[in-house]
């Protein structure tokens, strides 16, 4: 919860930063948000590589338990073109790739920031920040109505990292490496996702 405030934090920041003109140069003219992608990229795949122990425990997963990644991907889609068509000035394309990001925020908004400008990727981390801390709030009551793959279906990406230790107090210690494994799945959709609804 503290780290999803943190971040909240810096957007309004940086947005109070951008519309005060505080930069002597406009940000928006250079591709300063294509290196930073960059480096988000690399750090992602460091992080995945640098921990076997998560690849480890992939192989003791219930062979079953592939499709709730898998639905979570439909069933977020689904929705996301659901909610396109109440939007008449959105396209199905735009929902579909806001939605894409599955919780993501910072690699989805930069994509979309830069396929579709600054205002869908305002609103696709918006969406985006907004999935993980409804996870991170609701984590109990979605154990309660739902069962335990409710908590992991809702966190999408953010699985395997922010909303874990919610996800593990609430449905349990027994779905660490399923809540890891989903959380691998859909965050490694995210860029193929994002960029295949971008360019529509």
């Amino acid at each position: 919860m503290k780290g999803s405030l943190i971040i909240v934090a810096f957007f309004v920041l940086g947005t109070v930063v951008g519309l005060t003109d505080l930069f002597p140069f406009d940000l928006a003219d250079t591709d300063i948000s294509y290196y930073a992608l960059c480096a988000l990229m690399f750090c992602v795949g460091l992080g995945v590589g640098n921990d076997p122990q998560t690849l480890k425990n992939f192989r003791s997963l219930n062979p079953r338990l592939v499709f709730l990644p898998v639905m979570t991907i439909v069933g977020t889609l689904a929705g996301s073109a659901v909610v396109s068509m109440l939007l008449s000035h959105r396209s199905v394309a735009d929902c579909l790739a806001v939605g894409s990001g599955f919780g993501y925020y910072s690699l989805s908004s930069i994509f979309i920031t830069e396929s579709k400008g600054p205002e869908l990727g305002t609103i696709a981390l918006l969406a985006n920040i907004c999935r993980e801390i409804l996870t991170l709030l609701a984590a109990p009551l979605l154990v309660r109505w739902f069962g335990n793959l409710a908590p992991i279906s809702a966190g999408g990406a953010t699985t395997m990292d922010t909303t874990l230790p919610i996800i593990t107090r609430t449905a349990g210690q027994e779905y660490v490496v399923l809540s890891i494994f989903h959380g691998f799945l859909v965050d490694f959709s995210v860029p193929f996702l994002v960029t295949l609804f971008c360019s529509i």
